[in-house]
């Protein structure tokens, strides 16, 4: 199976052996179409954690 990245520097999928650095990937997805998607996926989960009152240390 091959793994797909994000590069959140120039906001592509990157695949194989010419990729950017690690610091500027999100992945790896399984899919393009799940990398495509992975903005999208980090603003969710910063909103559920945002809202997770485990985590909200506004007390």
């Amino acid at each position: 199976m091959a793994d797909f990245w994000f590069c959140v520097k120039h906001h592509r999928v990157e695949q194989g052996e010419d990729m950017c650095p690690p610091i500027d990937r999100l992945g790896p997805f399984g899919t393009r179409e799940e990398a495509e998607g992975a903005l999208d996926k980090a603003e969710q989960r910063n909103q559920e954690w945002d809202n997770d009152p485990k985590w909200n240390d506004s007390e």
